[in-house]
């Protein structure tokens, strides 16, 4: 690697950890083609978690899916063989980088619905501190971008989740948690957000709070989140069902996640991937 893209990449993991997201200009650049295959492969045949986010009468389309990609060659190349859990692990300060779930998010031409303010870390059964989320567009990003709040992710109480299709409340008991900041009514909030060209990658902790906005373009949005998970963390329990879901896994509070369902990808000498693993 030249001297300049090691300057690069120590000074987007030093941004990571200060602000919880940093931008990567052209990490993925060789793997668009094959990630927007496996797109619109999802599309075509949505598995069990599809979803259209936008309520009838509203303009537009916001197609949501995830935990496809063990029956999506392309997700399964993208997963085990793009540069995703190298550079998660990187970021992570971690010595394994193990893969969680991927999320395709699809905002059609004319989506005035943003997606809420939220974190991610809420609707899943995770706790730690060593997590990562790539967000790979493959469609020019200028205006239907992914907004973060900078420093969110050293909050010490976590954002109360809500559905995204009419911003209710997620858990049915949901004491503990704190509303989503909002910095479009709190200035004093710093937002990172990018304008992006097919091949960058927004990386975020699963606790930094984002958003994005609505689609006003004339194209589909398209992008692909892979989701990791490093040394630290552990299962917890949530006060309902999660997001995915991932029933009948039988671990408990504290437990490493299992291998079977959520192997270890990086580093490869290390991968516990079994082709026939099953995390649905």
């Amino acid at each position: 690697m030249a001297a300049a893209q090691i300057g690069e990449s120590l000074n987007a993991i030093e941004a990571f950890h200060r602000d919880g997201a940093a931008c990567l200009r052209g990490a993925f650049t060789d793997w668009i083609d094959v990630i927007a295959a496996g797109i619109e492969r999802n599309m075509r045949e949505p598995g069990p978690f599809a979803s259209n986010l936008v309520q009838a009468g509203h303009s537009g389309g916001f197609f949501d899916d995830y935990c496809n990609w063990q029956r999506i060659p392309e997700f399964t190349r993208a997963v085990l063989e793009s540069p995703a859990a190298r550079l998660a692990a990187q970021f992570m300060r971690s010595e394994t980088a193990r893969f969680f779930h991927d999320h395709v998010l699809v905002k059609e031409p004319g989506t005035q619905k943003p997606t809420p303010w939220h974190s991610d870390l809420p609707y899943y059964f995770l706790d730690g501190r060593q997590t990562i989320s790539f967000w790979i567009p493959v469609d020019p990003v200028n205006t239907a971008t992914l907004r973060l709040i900078a420093g969110s992710h050293r909050s010490q109480r976590l954002v109360r989740p809500t559905k995204w299709l009419d911003s209710s409340n997620f858990y049915a008991e949901d004491d503990g948690y704190v509303v989503a900041p909002d910095p479009d009514q709190d200035p004093a909030l710093r937002v990172l957000e990018w304008q992006m060209a097919p091949g960058d990658a927004v990386i975020f902790d699963f606790r930094t709070v984002h958003g994005a906005r609505g689609n006003d373009a004339s194209t589909r949005r398209r992008v692909l989140s892979l989701r990791w998970l490093g040394d630290d963390v552990r299962y917890a329990e949530r006060p309902g069902r999660t997001s995915p879901p991932f029933t009948g896994h039988a671990m408990v509070p504290g437990q490493r996640l299992r291998e079977d369902w959520f192997p270890i990808v990086w580093p490869k000498g290390r991968s516990t991937y079994e082709p026939a693993a099953s995390g649905n």
